[in-house]
């Protein structure tokens, strides 16, 4: 007997490799498609109109989930996005080790939360969205330390909103981690995986 089914397809609205990682960890078969969306459009128009970063987080993931399922309308696709959020401030990826330098120089010292939203599309409709909200302390790092973490991550630091990798060398900027290591990574799988049993796709 198959824990999962394969009636509907899963589709994974992400090219991220953390997000992939996390989805084989848990031994779910999907298919990987990139989403192509202006984000930095949709964050725009989320600060213009004053909404939420949780509300922001599902309009982007909802905005990739529906590309994809727009093109395959017999998959379940799911989509994701993240948003660091500093107090009122939010972040971007860094565009590069000196911009990633200005992040972590502005959450050491500090605690943050990671805005992450997961919906799930199928049949022209999304139908399930959830969002989990993983707050991490950032320790009082020297520059010295920076330097040093720069130099060993090197252009993985732009691959990151928070310029850091948890699953990597990442882990040691912090004191303190509070919520589902896989949403931190950007995909809330408990929550996930409950919906895709209640949906049918799971054995329960």
């Amino acid at each position: 007997m198959d824990i999962q089914s394969d009636d509907p397809p899963l589709i994974l609205a992400s090219a991220s490799s953390a997000r992939r990682a996390v989805m084989e960890a848990a031994g779910l078969r999907f298919e990987a498609v990139a989403a192509a969306v202006d984000e930095a459009s949709i964050k725009e128009s989320a600060r213009a109109e004053d909404f939420s970063p949780e509300d922001t987080a599902l309009m982007l993931a909802e905005a990739k989930a529906r590309r994809v399922a727009a093109q395959r309308p017999e998959a379940l696709v799911i989509g994701s996005d993240q948003m660091l959020v500093l107090e009122e401030r939010w972040f971007d990826k860094p565009e590069s080790a000196a911009a990633a330098r200005g992040h972590l120089e502005a959450l050491r010292g500090k605690a943050h939360r990671l805005v992450t939203a997961v919906v799930c599309w199928r049949g022209g409709q999304r139908i399930w969205g959830h969002v989990a909200q993983p707050r991490l302390v950032m320790r009082p790092v020297s520059d010295a330390f920076i330097d040093a973490y720069l130099a060993i991550e090197g252009g993985l630091v732009t691959e990151s909103v928070g310029a850091y990798r948890l699953e990597g060398p990442g882990i040691q900027l912090f004191d303190r981690v509070e919520g589902e290591h896989a949403a931190i990574l950007g995909l809330p799988m408990l929550p996930l995986l409950g919906f895709l049993r209640q949906h049918g796709v799971l054995l329960r």
